[in-house]
């Protein structure tokens, strides 16, 4: 077993870390799959005709609009298979299409089943189905020492040359900015979930808050 989980964390930190270096590419949904969470929920809440449970998946200003378009489908799917198919498609679409909007991502239509949605996501997922956050949150300790270990030692090493000509210079420059937003980045999404914090759970985040953004 800890052979398993050491070739599974060495897999992983391959796949992080090529996910990072493709960062100018959209992350892929994962709440827009005809397998992922959104949409196996709407299934369920449509064959009990009860749309109750879909409702935490859009802003509160956005229920009525859910409810409208879920009656409108409980309607339409009585009246064949055809129908029924149609009927189903326009829910999931304006259910999904609601929530993408409300989370400020654009909805690009749904997606077919088993796109893998990425590392984080499938790990934050196993976590929650464990009922354990422990592996996961050794697994992103681990993988973000990495990832700041690599960049500062790549800064610091082309620091040393920098003044040597100014491509030297400008390929300081380069590590130099990758290196700081990466640890930015890092900091301040930590630094947002210990603000969401209550009691003793989380730590306190530093005075003045997040970082504002270094300008690079």
């Amino acid at each position: 077993m800890r052979e398993f989980k050491r070739i599974k964390f060495v897999w992983l930190a391959g796949w992080w870390l090529a996910w990072n270096l493709a960062s100018a590419t959209p992350a892929l949904a994962h709440c827009d799959a005809m397998d992922g969470p959104v949409v196996v929920e709407a299934k369920e809440a449509l064959a009990k005709g009860d749309v109750t449970p879909v409702l935490k998946w859009t802003p509160k200003e956005d229920e009525p609009a859910i409810r409208a378009a879920f009656q409108k489908t409980l309607a339409v799917r009585t009246k064949g298979k055809e129908a029924q198919e149609l009927a189903d498609a326009y829910f999931l679409e304006t259910l999904v299409r609601i929530h993408r909007a409300g989370e400020g991502a654009p909805y690009t239509g749904l997606k077919t089943a088993g796109i893998d949605p990425g590392p984080g996501i499938r790990e934050a997922d196993q976590a929650l189905a464990a009922g354990s956050a422990d592996d996961l949150v050794k697994m992103l300790h681990e993988l973000t020492t990495i990832g700041v270990r690599q960049r500062f030692a790549a800064t610091l090493d082309k620091k040393k040359h920098a003044a040597a000509s100014v491509d030297k210079g400008r390929e300081y420059v380069a590590a130099y900015v990758d290196f700081v937003h990466y640890v930015e980045k890092l900091f301040n999404d930590a630094v947002g979930a210990a603000a969401h914090c209550t009691g003793n759970v989380c730590p306190a985040p530093p005075p003045g808050g997040a970082a504002k953004g270094h300008g690079h």
